[in-house]
This record gives C-alpha cells, sequence and structure tokens, in this order.
C-alpha cells in the first residue's frame, strides 16, 4: 500500500488519504472540515484573482516540470489503485481511464504547458461601448472563484482541472473518488508543493477524498463558498450531483456517440472513421457507439466495416439488416433497445441500417446524450442538414469523434463536455471556467 508522509500530510493541510490525523468520521465533522477546505479555497482565490498572466503561466510549467519528476511515485500510486480495481471487478475501459503511464504523465505535463501559452481569459473585454449620455461600459472576464470537481476514476481530470482553474484564476476542491484515491493523494501532494515553491497559495488547489460520499455532499451543500460544480463521470453520479445540489451546477454528460454513413459515403474514409472512433481508445466519453448506416450504402461499407471492427476484437450489436451483412466469424449478435441507449465504454459497438437521412436523425434524437455525433457524406446538403438538425454539443462532418477534446480543439485542455445548453457547451476550457463582470465608468453621473 502507498504511504504518505507525515509532511506530505502537512504540506496538504491534512487532507492527503494516510495523513497521521485521521477525517472526521461523522456528518456534522465532515461538513464543517468541508466548509474549512472551502473557506481556505476562497481564501486562496482572492490572491490569484489579482496574479497576472506570468504568475499564473510560471505556476503550470512548475507543476508540469514536478509531475514528469514525480512520475515514479504517482505510477507507484496507481498500481495500487489498479490492483484494487481488479479485484472489485472494474471494467476494462475504466481500468484504462485510470492507468497512468510514465508516458501519459509527460503528456498530461505537456497539457498544462498548453494551457500556459494559450490567452488568458481574466480581463478579456467581451463587449463595450459608450452610451449616449457618455458613460463607458466594459463586459470583462472575471475567475468564478472556487470551482469544485467531482470525478471518478480520472487521475488526470486531477490535472487538468487544477492547471484550467489557475489559468482562469480559480482555486479548485477535488472530489475524485476512491477508485484513483492513491494517485490523486500524490498527484495534489505535488501539485501543492510547486504551487508553494512559486509563491502562490496551496490552498488553491485541494481533495477532500479521505472524507468520501459525506464529503462530497458537504461539497454540493456549500452554496457561498464554492461558486460552481462540476461533475464528471456516470450518469448516476453526474445526476445525482444536479438533483442534490445547492451551488449550482455546470452539467457534462455521458457519451452515446454516433457516426452515421451516409448514401454518398467514400467507403475507405467511412471504414477509417468508424475504426478509429470506436476503437482508438474505448474508455473515453467520446468513443463511438453506435454505428448508423444507410441503406444505399451498406452492402458497399458494411462487409469491410464489419470484418475490420471485428478482427480489432469489437463485439457488434446488429439489426436484422445489419446482421445480413456479417461477415463469417464475427461476433454479431442481435441488437435491443438497450443496445441503442447504452455507453458501452468497451469494445462493443451497435450497427443499425437506417433508410434514409432522415431516419438516421431520428433514431439520434431518440438515443443520443448530446455528447458528439458524425456524419460521412461526400453531399453537402446532407452534411449541411445533419449539422442543423442534429442536436448535440459537437458534430463532425467527415471527422472521427475523437476530436472532441479540449486538447484536440485548441483548448489546452478540458475541465470536461457540457451536454447543456447554458454558457458552457461542449468541451470546457478557460472561458467557461469564467463569469463577466459589467465595469461602468462615467465622470460625476448621476440618473435623472
Amino acid at each position: 500500500m502507498t504511504t504518505v508522509s507525515q509532511d506530505e500530510a502537512t504540506r496538504t493541510g491534512g487532507e492527503t488519504p494516510g495523513a497521521a490525523t485521521p477525517p472526521p468520521s461523522g456528518t456534522a465533522d465532515v461538513t464543517a472540515a468541508v466548509r474549512d477546505v472551502a473557506h481556505r479555497a476562497k481564501v486562496a482565490s482572492r490572491t490569484l484573482a489579482t496574479a497576472n498572466r506570468m504568475t499564473k503561466d510560471a505556476a503550470l510549467g512548475a507543476i508540469a516540470d514536478a509531475l514528469v519528476s514525480a512520475a515514479e511515485r504517482i505510477v507507484t500510486a496507481n498500481a495500487e489503485d489498479l490492483e484494487r480495481g481488479r479485484a472489485n471487478g472494474m471494467s476494462d475501459g475504466l481500468l484504462d481511464r485510470l492507468a497512468l503511464t510514465p508516458e501519459r504523465i509527460g503528456q498530461i505535463a505537456d497539457a498544462l504547458r498548453d494551457v500556459a501559452v494559450l490567452p488568458d481569459p481574466v480581463g478579456e473585454v467581451v463587449r463595450g461601448q459608450t452610451l449616449p449620455n457618455g458613460l463607458r461600459l466594459r463586459q470583462v472576464r472575471v475567475p468564478m472563484g472556487v470551482v469544485g470537481m467531482i470525478y471518478e476514476a480520472r487521475p488526470n481530470v486531477t490535472v487538468d482541472a487544477a492547471g484550467l482553474a489557475l489559468k482562469s484564476g480559480n482555486a479548485v476542491i477535488l472530489r475524485g473518488g476512491s477508485a484513483a484515491a492513491a494517485s490523486n493523494a500524490v498527484i495534489v501532494a505535488v501539485v501543492r508543493d510547486a504551487l508553494a515553491a512559486q509563491g502562490l497559495p496551496a490552498d488553491l488547489v485541494q481533495t477532500i477524498d479521505p472524507y468520501g460520499r459525506a464529503g462530497g455532499v458537504a461539497l454540493m451543500r456549500a452554496r457561498g463558498l464554492v461558486d460552481v460544480l462540476i461533475p464528471r463521470g456516470g450518469a448516476d453520479l453526474i445526476q445525482t450531483v444536479v438533483r442534490e445540489s445547492l451551488v449550482p451546477v455546470i452539467e457534462t454528460g455521458v457519451g452515446n456517440v454516433h457516426v452515421y454513413v451516409d448514401a454518398t459515403a467514400d467507403v475507405a474514409m467511412a471504414v477509417a472513421i468508424v475504426m478509429n472512433a470506436k476503437t482508438q481508445r474505448v474508455g473515453v466519453c467520446n468513443a463511438a457507439e453506435t454505428l448508423l448506416v444507410h441503406e444505399d450504402a451498406a452492402a458497399a461499407f458494411l462487409p469491410a466495416a464489419l470484418a475490420a471492427l471485428s478482427d480489432a476484437g469489437v463485439v457488434l450489436h446488429g439489426d436484422p439488416a445489419a446482421m445480413s451483412f456479417a461477415p463469417d466469424g464475427a461476433d454479431m449478435v442481435p441488437a435491443t433497445d438497450e443496445d441503442w441507449a447504452t455507453e458501452y465504454l468497451a469494445l462493443e459497438l451497435g450497427v443499425r441500417v437506417v433508410e434514409s437521412l432522415d431516419a438516421a436523425i431520428e433514431h439520434i434524437r431518440t438515443w443520443s446524450s448530446g455528447h458528439t455525433e458524425a456524419i460521412v457524406t461526400r453531399d453537402i446538403a446532407a452534411a449541411d442538414r445533419f449539422v442543423a438538425e442534429v442536436d448535440s454539443a459537437a458534430v463532425m462532418v467527415n471527422a472521427s469523434t475523437r476530436f472532441t477534446d479540449g486538447g484536440e480543439l485548441g483548448l489546452g485542455a478540458e475541465i470536461g463536455i457540457s451536454t447543456q445548453k447554458l454558457h458552457a457547451r461542449g468541451p470546457m476550457g478557460l472561458a467557461e471556467l469564467t463569469t463577466t463582470k459589467w465595469v461602468v465608468t462615467g465622470d460625476g453621473h448621476i440618473k435623472p
């Protein structure tokens, strides 16, 4: 079992799992402890709100370097989480999300460096004008203040959330769940040490993992101390936070993602996109879960596509028309409505033949989670209709669904992918972690 030194426990405010002082167990004590964490985050956020870009970028670079230097410690802790996950029957897809390697840690550090070179959103003028009476108006971006994160089995989110929060001028409170407890404990300790070395408050990044589910509930109740809460994980976690939180919530969503191969699709292109969308990494929310194929493209496309998917180990759930194209030896079973509703996060895929673009759009409207959908077509009119009529956070035309990602879309990283329709939709980067303030400048103006 990974141990945490007394020094590390002290540096993380006594919150690190394995610290000498055990966390409180009673509900009232947990609530008080989490509110104290939130209060310290609020105080720390005031320091960061006035920090310049150079200070924030230097901190991100220092954190990235520290994570790479601590890779061996992090991987050792992660091995404990993976061992526990396997023992508890965690799926291969979730184990893949949980796993850290030196290469993945390097990529996580590079994402922080990418965030560092992005423009600072704080202070950006969203709009402005001078009124006829001479009042000068500016609407400017300002930090949220304190951002809470509740997420599952994703230690990379610990770093992404910390980095994006810091760059956008916010403190962050993390509840990463028991599955990644050992990994997150070390990561948070490394981040806090790097912040302190840069002269910034360590309490800009805190974890409430030691307080378990009761801590998560207390975080949801910390209205007035926590400014916004972002859940990231399975549907049950997200909906629980949406229902129970008194803190404003930016809702992320699961990825029941569709690829539609239109009648005019280039077969080779379509096969390549489907294979990438389904098999490149299965345990992520932008992986394809359902393949829809226009009946006029089925004979040319499905034999090659189903053979390639089967060779890659994908279990295929097909409607009768799709099953008629299954190659010999393919692992293909009849699909049910449950398959159309499922985010597999595994080497499984629903396959359906549809009679028209309208039928494909209707299927997506019925079963989609509003995350990402793709169309493969050479028909510009069909592409335009698909884009206009599919109501999801991201729509791809002749591209893999795997591009719905903050890093891939130039945001540096993401704190989650929002499927709601408020100010944040799709991959949430720096701008989505800010709000705005109106600055009104006059010259002795009074209202008549």
